[in-house]
């Protein structure tokens, strides 16, 4: 089962990677719409989640789906999907290159699987759950950076609470250390913390598709992952902080100080 999930979560990636990818090419900001005063959607995110949904109904019919676009399929089954289609998706309209597709699978409300592909960088970051991971078949490990040296990176929901404590925090942050800074995709954002990129990422008002297969890819490169009161995150967490470890306790100070 799991050899088959592997292969229908890379194969499904790539090909909305690849579609994205020559889309992204040609995009036009005109073609954009919005959801909410902070979201935006475009066709290509439509387009990029039938590819993976086809993929993975093709493979595993039964198993329950959740896209950040469709919402539920409400399947019966120990398996969930969680699928960002595109993620970053403004990076995307604005000819920025940091933006991905996510997929993550869990078995009983458990991340075994975690896909990131960023198509324009050529990067894909894999993880299953107990065998650490990978970008591009290299296997990657969160970074040992003195403390003066630190990054840390942010990201929020659209709603004003979010975006009001993010605010707060990348001030702080941005004042004391050496840089905090807004990369525009939770995804990547993710597997860079896991590759040793950055130390850190915060974010309040995540949503599961944003995070899930980041969340695993951190952990199994030997990250921590908790919500902002510092228990380990899970599917119903609202918020969630990602970092070598090491700087996990400062963060969660600064955020509820």
């Amino acid at each position: 089962m799991h050899n088959k999930i592997q292969k229908t979560g890379i194969s499904a990636v790539k090909k909305a990677g690849k579609l994205a990818l020559q889309e992204y090419k040609k995009f036009h900001r005109s073609q954009i719409n919005l959801k909410s005063g902070h979201e935006i959607v475009t066709k290509v995110d439509l387009a990029s989640e039938k590819i993976i949904i086809n993929e993975i109904k093709k493979n595993f019919k039964d198993h329950e789906i959740l896209s950040e676009e469709s919402g539920f399929n409400y399947k019966k089954s120990d398996y969930l999907w969680i699928i960002d289609p595109i993620d970053g998706t403004t990076n995307f309209t604005i000819h920025n290159p940091l933006w991905a597709i996510s997929v993550g699978v869990a078995y009983k409300d458990k991340i075994i699987f975690g896909f990131i592909y960023a198509p324009f960088l050529g990067e894909l970051f894999i993880a299953e759950k107990g065998k650490g991971a990978y970008l591009n078949n290299h296997k990657i490990k969160i970074s040992k950076t003195a403390k003066k040296k630190e990054i840390h990176t942010f990201c929020h929901g659209s709603d004003k609470k979010s975006l009001l404590k993010a605010l707060k925090y990348y001030k702080k942050q941005k004042l004391s250390r050496l840089d905090c800074r807004q990369l525009g995709s939770a995804s990547m954002e993710l597997a860079y913390v896991a590759s040793g990129r950055v130390e850190s990422i915060m974010i309040p008002g995540a949503h599961s598709w944003d995070v899930a297969a980041g969340v695993l890819i951190v952990r199994e490169a030997g990250g921590k992952v908790t919500d902002f009161k510092g228990k380990p995150w899970n599917l119903k967490s609202k918020d969630i902080v990602a970092s070598n470890g090491s700087t996990h306790k400062k963060i969660l100070e600064v955020i509820n100080s």
